[in-house]
């Protein structure tokens, strides 16, 4: 795959999405290819998300306005609308806030634009908030939303909107990226690719950070020596604290620079007592710092179970006498043992036990319960 080769704005960020690239602009050029809806689908680090922002900056600016533009690439043109959570769903309150703002008439641009980058992350009834807005939209307004999947999405939202399907980058073009954008060593690339499983945001933190692909690393090992209950708790255990602390390594900073930037406006004085008047300001702060922490907790552990899947993917196709394309080549060793002493019917346990796994996460499960009955599985090749 070649990646893409507009330099200029508003594309020049996008990569390695040349056929979505030229239908949008397209649609962007001319009135009789464009949607009111728009849903841009692709798996986590494809670029939805700034293509959908490259896309919005073409409706919204007139051709060669580079100063709106950068507006709207920068999310603070007064034509543009975004919502991106930080928490595990989408509340209805936001998706209400978005949908009343889409029925203003732009103010300075061609069009309004409304970007939901989470859109797989409404429940029910927050779809059903957008529907309308969806069904009978003013004639200036154009959706743009992001999902892995449109899948993800109620089919009342998806027969509204027209779908782009991204393309999955291979890993040399994700390699080469990650070196253009960080000089790593070639080798470094290559393996933060091919374990990322393609996420560029994915492979450029383990490309850059030795710490992650440590972790990765003693993750996946420490799932290969479970042999029974007391081992399924004990790494369930592990796999929890990793992702709670590298949550914390995350947010930490952020938090205590925003609760800082909120007392300054305040006027509280560093390290002076919170006045009652603004104490639920303050409160309000961190119930959201607590709701991104949450989030940040769920993806860890997300990623954990994508990385597993990997690492079962691999012990499947040796069981069927693949000799390639391995993802976690670093493991051959142990995948080959893996692949000989298990049925396939066990592996493929192992892998809906994961599958479940997420999907009772999402349920709101306690993260160390649902993996320690993961783990079980694993381990005796029936499920829980």
């Amino acid at each position: 795959m070649t990646s893409t080769t507009v330099d200029t704005l508003p594309w020049g960020e996008v990569w390695g999405q040349d056929e979505a690239v030229a239908q949008l602009r397209a649609a962007a050029s001319d009135p009789s290819q464009l949607a009111h809806a728009w849903l841009i689908t692709g798996p986590p680090g494809s670029g939805r998300s700034t293509l959908a922002y490259a896309f919005a900056a073409a409706l919204i600016a007139e051709p060669g306005d580079e100063n709106a533009m950068r507006q709207v690439m920068a999310r603070t043109h007064p034509d543009l609308a975004a919502l991106r959570t930080e928490g595990v769903i989408i509340s209805i309150k936001d998706a209400r806030s978005l949908v009343e703002r889409s029925y203003f008439s732009p103010s300075l641009g061609r069009y309004r634009v409304m970007v939901m980058e989470d859109a797989d992350r409404m429940v029910e009834r927050t779809s059903n908030v957008l529907l309308k807005a969806l069904e009978e939209p003013p004639e200036q307004t154009v959706w743009i939303l992001c999902a892995p999947s449109d899948a993800d999405l109620l089919p009342t939202i998806r027969s509204r909107v027209r779908i782009l399907r991204l393309r999955e980058p291979d890993v040399a073009d994700v390699a080469r990226l990650i070196v253009q954008r960080t000089g790593v060593d070639e080798a470094i690339a290559e393996q933060s690719a091919r374990l990322a499983q393609r996420h560029i945001g994915m492979a450029q933190r383990l490309a850059t950070d030795s710490a992650s692909r440590e972790r990765r690393d003693r993750t996946l090992r420490g799932v290969l020596r479970v042999r029974g209950v007391g081992d399924a708790v004990e790494v369930a255990a592990s796999i929890v604290q990793s992702a709670t602390d590298d949550a914390k390594a995350l947010t930490a900073t952020r938090d205590e620079g925003e609760r800082e930037a909120l007392l300054r406006t305040l006027g509280v004085a560093p390290g002076g007592a919170v006045p009652p008047a603004v104490r639920s300001q303050v409160s309000a702060l961190e119930d959201e710092q607590k709701r991104r922490a949450t989030r940040s907790l769920r993806d860890g552990i997300d990623r954990v179970l994508t990385d597993l899947e990997s690492l079962y993917r691999d012990t499947l196709m040796r069981q069927f006498g693949r000799d390639t394309d391995l993802i976690n080549r670093e493991l051959t060793s142990e995948i080959d043992a893996m692949a000989a002493a298990w049925t396939p019917q066990h592996t493929l346990t192992v892998l809906d036990a994961i599958a479940l796994t997420r999907t009772n996460l999402q349920g709101n499960a306690a993260p160390a319960l649902a993996l320690e009955s993961m783990l079980i599985t694993v381990a005796t090749g029936r499920p829980q």
